[in-house]
């Protein structure tokens, strides 16, 4: 979603997407939508450009806009500290490969796709608009996290930038951020004026210019930069030649500050150059060029068939149902500088039940009411007699007062070990609740019986795995996995029986630990444990505090 600049202007190519709407006379049918090869674009028309690298040629996934065109919609963090912030790679987005999955167009490709998107296709100003501001806004909380990042400034243009920014504003408060809009000269038009009333509902405040402080750091920690688009020429005029260099101002190469906010920009950095990028060296600067940036989204998850077949177009996968795709190279990561300022509920003695598997059983729940994936997924730890451990994820099958339960191959690592140690760790981790718990003790397996019955309860391609697996073992390759389960499914077609290998079966951890671990600000951490302890002949489990 960011326009780059390549490195030298003949080496660049513009994507082009016109600022005039087309009325074709005819709806999209299935017969008109073949007809759209025919479809060319009028000389006449002003164009909206999008700078490429020489590396990458956008496919048209487009975000909308408030005028009668649609465009990709620019996204890119332009300066932000501490480094690790530059560096992190948003999770749950994807990242473009390389330049030959992508699809290059000229200008009068792009300005036919514009015509199709906003004539036959029947897109609306709003609606494309209302796409592009939450593309924006869901880019912003994938990498910036409200409870870091909290107070936004979006500064709005008078026109297609400016109406994305407020959206995106809009949006970003329902995700729990504390937005401010500066909006000093507003589009008397009733789509922008009814974007402020929405606003104005939120009690979202809007700061005139005069109101900004001197130094953006000291009350914002992002800034959106929704002023200029594509469609800008010319020099910036007051009041936006005075905000730009606000923003320029943000940028400490001397690490003075101790935090720059994140800038974000809709589009292209306001007073940049469409096609030449920042001619005089004096702008915004973003901190990696040619698709190397820390944060290059792109947005408009919209492109019908048709345009698709047309053109050809190689389009990046979204992941699940992210409005939002990250391109360009993966960003280069500092190991040492990642880190999260946790923010939960505290977690009180007074609060947690006294036995562990009751409070266990609550955070599983809530685990799984949050929709975090594969909440029963845990780490497995296990030492041999040789003193070396080792430790791999597995899925939990089942626990109860006895314990908690896992299947596995008996011939593999894990078993080897526990037959020679028959103790382990297990560890859970619920990265959306900040939380972790650590359970230790004795393993023994479960009967045959109950072995048995797990089994059967298995999808009948998974029993086929569990006998095809020789677990831990070296194989020659993968195909002959393929062969011997395709053999496999072919003599259990007729829906016979699978008989569970002897070598397959369960493990069961009986608890003589547990550690329940909250995330809390400034690595003040909860942590509370059990242990068993005899009170009066009565086994109790004793909760203390531990030291984060």
């Amino acid at each position: 979603m960011m326009a780059l600049r390549g490195k030298t202007r003949a080496a660049m190519r513009c994507f082009f997407l016109t600022q005039q709407q087309l009325r074709l006379p005819l709806p999209l049918t299935p017969s008109s939508a073949a007809d759209i090869s025919s479809i060319s674009a009028p000389s006449s028309h002003r164009f909206f450009s999008f700078t490429c690298s020489s590396l990458f040629r956008h496919s048209p996934l487009f975000a909308p806009s408030n005028q009668a065109f649609s465009r990709p919609i620019s996204f890119r963090e332009l300066h932000s500290s501490p480094p690790s912030i530059r560096s992190f790679a948003a999770r749950g987005l994807q990242t473009m490969p390389n330049s030959d999955s992508v699809t290059y167009l000229t200008q009068r490709e792009a300005a036919e796709v514009d015509e199709i998107l906003m004539g036959p296709l029947g897109f609306s100003v709003d609606q494309l608009m209302e796409l592009a501001g939450l593309s924006v806004a869901t880019a912003i909380a994938e990498v910036y996290k409200p409870s870091e990042y909290n107070r936004v400034l979006a500064i709005c243009g008078p026109g297609n930038n400016g109406g994305d920014g407020l959206v995106a504003a809009r949006h970003l408060f329902h995700f729990g951020y504390k937005p401010f809009i500066c909006y000093p000269k507003r589009t008397p038009k009733p789509l922008y004026s009814g974007l402020v009333t929405q606003l104005e509902s939120l009690s979202v405040p809007f700061l005139s210019v005069e109101d900004l402080p001197a130094d953006l750091s000291k009350e914002f920690d992002i800034v959106v930069d929704a002023m200029f688009g594509f469609s800008f020429h010319g020099t910036p005029r007051p009041p936006f030649d005075h905000l730009i260099q606000k923003l320029v101002d943000l940028d400490d190469p001397t690490g003075v500050r101790q935090r720059t906010p994140a800038v974000v920009s809709v589009d292209i950095p306001s007073g940049w150059h469409v096609e030449e990028g920042d001619v005089n060296g004096g702008g915004m600067k973003p901190d990696m060029l040619n698709f190397s940036g820390a944060h290059h989204f792109l947005g408009g998850r919209f492109v019908p068939p048709a345009i698709v077949d047309k053109y050809k177009l190689h389009l990046p996968p979204y992941p699940g149902t992210s409005m939002c795709v990250r391109i360009g190279k993966p960003a280069h990561i500092d190991i040492s500088a990642l880190r999260e300022n946790y923010i939960s509920p505290e977690f009180l003695e007074e609060q947690v039940a006294a036995d562990p598997f009751v409070q266990f059983r609550r955070w599983f729940d809530e685990a799984v009411e949050a929709g975090l994936k594969e909440p029963n997924a845990m780490g497995l730890s296990t030492v041999g007699k040789d003193g070396k451990p080792s430790s791999r994820m597995v899925l939990l099958k089942g626990f109860d007062q006895d314990g908690f339960v896992w299947y596995t191959n008996y011939e593999s690592q894990k078993a080897h070990q526990l037959s020679e140690n028959p103790r382990a760790s297990l560890l859970f981790y619920w990265d959306g609740l900040n939380r972790q718990v650590r359970v230790e003790g004795s393993v023994q397996k479960v009967s045959e019986e109950e072995s048995e019955q797990y089994f059967h309860s298995r999808p009948r391609g998974s029993q086929i795995g569990a006998i095809v697996s020789k677990q831990s073992s070296v194989i020659p390759g993968r195909q002959v996995l393929y062969e011997e389960h395709k053999e496999l499914q072919e003599k259990f077609s007729d829906g016979s029986v699978i008989p569970k290998p002897i070598n397959w079966g369960g493990y069961r951890l009986r608890p003589e630990l547990f550690e329940f671990w909250q995330g809390q600000q400034s690595r003040l951490h909860d942590r509370l444990q059990y242990t068993p302890e005899e009170v009066k002949g009565t086994r109790v489990w004793k909760i203390v505090r531990l030291a984060p």
